[in-house]
């Protein structure tokens, strides 16, 4: 296989549009189902417990060292698709929409995690860069439905979660015709990992810096990319429910792929950390001049949202590669699980308060976002001026 990279990205591109998928429609389901902005938030925590609980599923039992990756990263996108379609075109009201969220994100678990381990069976050597791609391609894939939403015009809210499952479906076939690559190789023996040695990981100092920093940047990203529309059009972008609120939302949120893929290129100039330490500084500093920006002229609003987009998830991939290289080699895979299942499980505080509090607090919700960045700071400050990571 001569470019595998480039068909892992792309397969995590159209993987990752199931993500937020519901998210772009709404505005139709608040008015259809006769829900709140904040039930919103409730079917966007549908997909992140989803994925906590299929992240430790694979990270506890040792699922993903038995079977080819490639295997259950196709099996997950097509169930993945069908539970996304079965919300589109069966679901009619809450009882019903969030366990099919729910087993949406129970899927990505298989998508996101697996998309990283087929790029280390590929190219070990080129793991760093080829993470930010994939980070980068989940911040694309998440926009997607969003610009597929903006180009369909007033096409039925049903429109942009049908693309996304035949996305998905076309990731399936693209990773199961790549396969695994010749590096990494199974262990069929391979047993369930006790917790404990996860949390042992956290002892050292290096790897504790960075999950402090990630989980300070997981209680701002997520519910950012959740609140985009709102943010829209508290900014004056764009009138609500309109084709334009999914078109900024796409750029606010797509932009951050290139961040991504920029922010890999400059950490081998002056190491992960201080791009991590830079871009959290810049959302900071987003979160608190937001609110005072519905007085600022319409390009000056769209710019902020778009520095904020772009700010937010240019550190992520630099987490896990500091993270990865801090803890013990041995429970290296299952301690990144294990991280990524916290960080997971914060986002869901911050998407349920943010868009509960919403409607009261107007464009102050960015504010709530802003302890994230700050703390996420502080923990990471062990490794600031560290070159090397």
């Amino acid at each position: 296989m001569r470019y595998p990279v480039t068909v892992i990205v792309i397969a995590q591109l159209l993987g990752t549009s199931l993500w937020f998928s519901a998210n772009s429609a709404a505005d139709d389901l608040v008015r259809s189902w006769a829900i709140t902005p904040a039930d919103i938030g409730t079917l966007t925590n549908g997909v992140q417990l989803g994925f906590i609980v299929g992240t430790l599923l694979f990270a506890l039992s040792g699922l993903a060292d038995r079977f080819a990756a490639s295997r259950i990263f196709a099996v997950c996108a097509v169930l993945g698709a069908g539970f996304n379609a079965a919300f589109a075109w069966l679901a009619t009201d809450m009882a019903v929409g969030l366990p099919l969220r729910f087993a949406v994100g129970l899927a990505l678990a298989g998508i996101y995690p697996l998309g990283m381990k087929l790029v280390v069976s590929w190219v070990p050597a080129q793991a760093g860069p080829a993470l930010a791609w994939l980070v980068g391609m989940l911040t694309l894939g998440t926009a997607l439905p969003h610009g597929i939403r903006w180009l369909g015009g007033f096409a039925s809210w049903q429109a942009p979660l049908t693309a996304a499952s035949c996305l998905a479906l076309v990731a399936a076939g693209l990773i199961l015709w790549l396969g695994d690559g010749p590096h990494l190789k199974r262990r069929p023996g391979a047993g369930p990992l006790h917790l404990g040695r996860l949390l042992a990981s956290f002892s050292v100092p290096e790897f504790r810096a960075s999950a402090l920093g990630y989980f300070g940047h997981m209680w701002e990203l997520y519910a950012l990319w959740t609140l985009a529309p709102a943010l829209v059009v508290l900014s004056g972008l764009a009138a609500p429910a309109t084709p334009q609120v999914s078109g900024y939302t796409f750029l606010i949120i797509g932009i951050g792929a290139g961040s991504c893929v920029l922010g890999g290129w400059w950490s081998k100039r002056i190491g992960s950390a201080r791009v991590a330490a830079l871009a959290l500084g810049l959302s900071a500093l987003c979160c608190a001049l937001y609110p005072s920006s519905a007085q600022w002229p319409v390009w000056a609003s769209l710019a902020l949202l778009l520095v904020w987009g772009a700010a937010a998830v240019a550190d992520s991939p630099h987490f896990s590669a500091m993270s990865a290289a801090a803890c013990p080699p041995e429970v290296m895979g299952s301690a990144l699980a294990l991280q990524t299942a916290i960080g997971f499980a914060i986002t869901m505080v911050s998407i349920q308060l943010g868009t509960y509090w919403l409607s009261n607090w107007g464009s102050g919700v960015a504010w709530l976002l802003l302890p994230g960045p700050i703390l996420g700071l502080f923990g990471l400050r062990r490794l600031w001026w560290r070159r090397r990571l």
